[in-house]
């Protein structure tokens, strides 16, 4: 049609409609829209649609608009009848379809749409040709590679030559196979090959047509799989020797270590198996877990199979990695007939697993009934014990298999065998809460008070676990409600931890006792005000319990429950006439804790319970200055309120405001002053605030002070002013602030020295320049021989007293040490001179809180033990479901799946060995061409590592570190870089220094290392042993968190140091720095 034809056509349509009859039709039937489908005008054909042409009119032979548009092969036209509503599966006469007619045609893209949209492939024709096999007929392999890649199902969309290899459909595979695009070893998304399809499915003929046409019969898929290993896989016997008469390698391997006889005796396909063994197969292929084809067999308890093997001479015995047995395999699977044929055939019935499992150990854990009986008659051992010492019977009670654990006690199994930890069945069965397992085996004669490991019983373990029931139940089989373990804990006192109220009300009810300690001292009283569990202390108070008792260094419980900052438990204590004056073994009362750690609330309530705020400890300190060392300002004004002493002294003199000048707290300082507290109260040595601040160079007190019209000219008992005390320890911007406050410069200390002569003789770089210009007095500057009396204010010392309930730990609560010493004391000739007293630090108290937060930790043998959890580790999950095997199905030549784990043998003398742990898990998936044939045999292997720590040689120093040896008597200590002193304590070494020091040359070695662990900030650190020994990093100098480890040296004969500036140190060889790698920038 022209362009003018087409046009005038169109204007007729729209214009002059009356005149037209859209139903007009020719002799043939054909209509408007039939004629225009044809010839592919598509706006006439739109023009029609939307004047109401009837879209599903047929012609005489039932062909509609759609037909003739898809023999004609115009999609446009096609996809516009689509889109309006055309039906694609109307059929004409004789069947015909217009999916059949554009195949017939070979309109590629039509098929395609139509296919698209819902048409269907499989409607035939009254002859019963389908569009594919008039797209066969005429040869058109485009077509014929669509409707066969339309008509895979799944996932996965397969190629037309694997669709014709999985319908075994020659016709369409000699036709895809004459065009050469099409390669006969042509891969999936998951690398399988059109004969590997053909395999899958038994399709013998397209095997061997695609055999025929060069197809690689060893071609490797995903994970090395082969046509044999599917062929074996699914049973098709006729193709497995197919395969083998075509060269197919019989013993070839998946990733896994799968051979085709694993495959073959994993499904039960006795048939392939025969074959495969009488082609040679190997009998003993492994896998790369050590499973064997009679493995496979005995998992999947395919009896034909197995006997096969057997005949053919298979080991009845191979092991796997994990030396597993095929018994192991078929006691973990429940398969008796299997079982009974290995036994029959002399197969070790005691056979131990690497981790000392025996058949009959994994039938109780698995509860196969029925094997067990099986083995026992074989004469399996029933005592036969694991590395860790588990019976059956163990086994069979924590598991709550109560048939088993009866037929075991009928065949002479002990209740009473113990584990390498002590523990009898009665112990695992309280364990895992077996209420009817711990009622079967006290029937049975098992010894209810049985002890185990640090001597704990059933009931421990029970009243640890809060099971009433088994509480009850053991109690009334005569369990001594206060049996008592290694530390002398009773079932209580773990009541009392755990919270357990019913549990703890149980035992109390039949006579277990509220006043017991443990080694301790500590009552279940103390224990449930430490963890806050105020139902079982208001039970024990109920029941009697002194509220008042003193456990160790005389803490009582309201002491406990302050601390830990448990007011309700504190109120409860109270309430109950507990004393708010009772004081610990160094004069602490719970109004000193709760000032301490700023316990607002319980503070209160203490008070409200006339608490005296004005109590003093052993060395006079009162609450108020604990408050106001930590800074907790609204405890201080809370003390006040209540009429505490703001100028109350401790037997060496200092007040709340030394403490708060010492600490840098002004605004405790502030409300000091508000109540009236004196600015320059004097210590014994006659040490004011102010000498405080300026020794620790605390420059905001020191300007608060100053503000407040401290006295800067104010003098010790040694004649030292504060600028003497800023100078001595290096603190320039408090000489200046001092100076500017009218400090003489020219005071004279009572051995004549100045602010001056000691910061040159400290080395105070800065500070000698600051003074120098101001210092009218001169005199002689001592040599390096002489001696300088380093001096230092009193301070409060810490000490720590444990609180705890843990026998072999250090866990504690911070209380005063006691008297601190003169200033006169502290002096010693050189370096030693650096050893004195100061004050508890900020990272001292963060070592502190540390500790608490520790404090009262539960002996190991009460917490939830990860010794005795790996050795259960067995007993947790299944993964093998009695569908899957029944089905053949499971994905997994596993026997026993991820969680069937091995442990390697513990040192049980030490709780923190390393554990081991091998778990097997081997799977074949059945052959999925929606998805990978992943036959993943997964090895995983989990260990705990154990972190060492070794020391360089001598040689590898980094010079670049210097530190400075000292008198190797104290603790380490921190402080800011400011280049402070550090504080001693007088802490045993924990390693021993040799008495007889061994010589290098003219340089004399400690035996002994020194570790430090150095922040990315900067600062300064000293030894943990050797309080003289100090390593100065600049700040930001450090790269990372860094540890120098190092070895003191002294010069053999030096009476006395020579000086050194500011910032320098002597020199030690550095051993170690860690990480590796680490080195100091700049």
């Amino acid at each position: 049609m022209s362009l003018r034809s087409y046009k005038v056509v169109i204007k007729q349509l729209k214009h002059s409609l009356c005149c037209w009859k859209l139903t007009a039709k020719s002799a043939n039937g054909l209509n408007a829209l039939h004629l225009t489908s044809k010839e592919g005008h598509i706006k006439i054909v739109e023009e029609l649609l939307s004047r109401g042409a009837n879209i599903e009119a047929a012609t005489k032979k039932g062909n509609t608009a759609l037909h003739i548009a898809s023999l004609a092969g115009h999609l446009n036209i096609v996809s516009l009848l689509v889109e309006n509503k055309a039906k694609v599966n109307v059929q004409a006469q004789f069947g015909f379809t217009p999916l059949y007619m554009a195949a017939q045609e070979g309109h590629s893209e039509v098929v395609k749409y139509l296919l698209s949209n819902g048409a269907s492939q499989g409607l035939a024709t009254q002859d019963g040709f389908t569009p594919l096999a008039v797209a066969l007929q005429q040869g058109n392999e485009r077509v014929v590679s669509v409707l066969l890649e339309h008509d895979s199902k799944g996932k996965v969309k397969l190629p037309a030559l694997h669709i014709a290899a999985k319908k075994d459909d020659m016709r369409s595979a000699n036709l895809l196979l004459q065009n050469e695009q099409n390669d006969v070893n042509g891969e999936t998304k998951s690398g399988f090959t059109p004969l590997h399809i053909a395999a899958h499915y038994g399709n013998i003929n397209v095997a061997t047509l695609l055999i025929s046409k060069g197809a690689d019969v060893n071609f490797r898929a995903k994970n090395n799989i082969t046509p044999l290993h599917v062929a074996s896989r699914w049973g098709k016997d006729k193709m497995v020797t197919l395969l083998l008469d075509n060269k197919a390698v019989i013993d070839e391997k998946t990733r896994d270590g799968l051979s085709p006889l694993h495959c073959s005796a994993r499904s039960g396909h006795e048939m392939v198996v025969d074959t495969l063994l009488e082609r040679g197969a190997p009998k003993s292929s492994t896998t790369k877990n050590g499973l064997t084809p009679l493995h496979m067999a005995a998992q999947g308890d395919h009896m034909d199979c197995a006997r096969l093997l057997l005949y053919h001479k298979a080991p009845v015995d191979d092991v796997t990695v994990d030396y597993l047995t095929p018994l192991h395999v078929a006691g973990h699977c429940g398969n008796v007939k299997t079982a009974k044929l290995l036994l029959d055939r002399k197969c070790n019935p005691n056979a131990r697993a690497l981790n000392g499992f025996t058949p009959l150990h994994i039938a109780c854990k698995k509860n196969r009934i029925k094997v067990v009986e099986l083995l026992l008659k074989y004469g399996a051992s029933i005592q036969a014990t694991t590395e860790s010492g588990l019976t059956p019977l163990h086994v069979a009670s924590f598991m709550g298999h109560m048939n088993i654990v009866i037929s075991l006690i009928q065949n002479n199994a002990s209740p009473d065998h113990p584990t390498v930890r002590g523990e009898t069945s009665l112990h695992l069965a309280a364990r895992a809460n077996q209420t009817d397992i711990i009622r079967i085996l006290l029937r049975n004669g098992a010894t209810v008070d049985a002890r185990a490991r640090e001597q704990q019983t059933p009931l421990h373990i029970a009243a640890r676990l809060g099971n009433v029931d088994n509480v009850t139940l053991l109690l009334q089989h005569g369990a001594n409600a206060d049996a008592v373990t290694k530390d002398l804990y009773t079932p209580l006192h773990i009541a009392a931890k755990e919270g357990n109220e019913e549990v703890a009300s149980v035992l109390l009810d039949h006579g277990a006792s509220h006043g017991l300690t443990t080694k301790k001292g500590f009552t279940p009283l103390h224990i449930a005000a430490k963890y806050g569990n105020i139902k079982v202390a208001s039970l024990l108070l109920q029941k009697g319990a002194n509220p008042d008792v003193q456990g160790k260094n005389g803490l009582t419980p309201l002491h406990v429950a302050t601390h830990y900052n448990h007011s309700n438990v504190a109120f409860l204590l109270l309430d109950h006439k507990a004393s708010p004056h009772c004081t610990a073994k160094n004069g602490y009362t719970p109004l000193h804790i709760a000032a301490k750690k700023n316990q607002m609330d319980i503070a209160t309530t203490l008070l409200e319970f006339n608490a005296d705020p004005n109590a003093e400890s052993k060395n006079g300190f009162t609450p108020l200055h604990l408050a106001a060392q930590e800074g907790h300002t609204d405890m201080v004004s809370l003390l006040l309120e209540h009429k505490s002493n703001v100028g109350a002294k401790a037997h060496n003199g200092l007040t709340p405001m030394h403490l708060a000048a010492q600490e840098d707290k002004v605004n405790v300082a502030e409300v000091l002053v508000k109540y009236g507290s004196e600015i320059d109260p004097q210590t014994k040595a006659g040490y004011t605030p102010l000498h405080t601040s300026c020794h620790f160079g605390q420059i905001n007190m020191v300007r608060f002070l100053l503000e407040h019209e401290a006295s800067v000219s104010a003098t010790t008992k040694l004649g030292y002013t504060p600028l003497h005390q800023a100078a001595q320890q290096g603190h320039v911007q408090v000489v200046n602030l001092l100076l500017k406050n009218k400090a003489s410069p020219n005071a004279v200390s009572n051995n004549g020295q100045t602010a001056l002569s000691i910061a040159q003789r400290l080395g105070y770089i800065s500070v000698v320049d600051t003074l120098a210009g101001v210092t009218e007095v001169t005199e002689t500057i001592p040599t390096a021989e002489d001696k300088y009396k380093v001096v230092s204010p009193e301070t409060m010392q810490e000490t720590l007293l444990s609180d705890s309930e843990d026998e072999g730990g250090e866990d504690t609560i911070s209380l005063e040490r006691g008297e601190s010493s003169s200033p006169l004391d502290t002096s010693y000739e050189g370096m030693k001179e650096f050893q004195f007293r100061h004050p508890v630090t900020d990272d001292q108290r963060r070592r502190i809180k540390s500790e608490i937060s520790t404090a009262m930790r539960y002996p190991s043998y009460l917490q939830r033990d990860p010794d005795y959890e790996s050795e259960m580790q067995y007993f947790r999950g299944d993964t093998l479901s009695p569908s899957s095997r029944e089905k053949g199905t499971s994905r997994g030549d596993s026997v026993f799946g991820a969680d069937y784990s091995t442990l390697e043998r513990m040192d049980q003398s030490n709780s923190q060995s390393d554990v081991h742990i091998r778990s097997v898990d081997a799977s074949t998936s059945e052959l999925d061409f929606t998805d990978d044939f992943d036959d993943s045999m997964k090895k995983d292997f989990m260990e705990r590592e154990v972190m060492t720590q070794s020391f360089a040689t001598y040689s590898q120093s980094a010079p670049d570190t210097r530190l400075s040896p000292g008198a190797p008597k104290k603790d380490m200590k921190c402080s800011s870089y400011s280049g402070s002193s550090f504080n001693t304590s007088f802490d045993p070494d924990n390693v021993a220094i040799e008495r007889t020091p061994t010589y290098s040359g003219k340089l004399k070695w400690k035996s002994f290392l020194i570790s430090f662990m150095v922040d990315a900030r900067g600062g300064a650190l000293r030894g943990r042993r050797h309080s003289g020994v100090r390593i100065i990093i600049p700040p930001r100098k450090a790269s990372m968190p860094t540890r120098v480890t190092c070895r003191l040296i002294t010069k053999e004969k030096l009476n006395h140091p020579l000086p050194l500036n500011e910032g320098e140190a002597l020199a030690s060889r550095i051993l170690e720095m860690g990480p590796v790698g680490t080195k100091f920038l700049g």
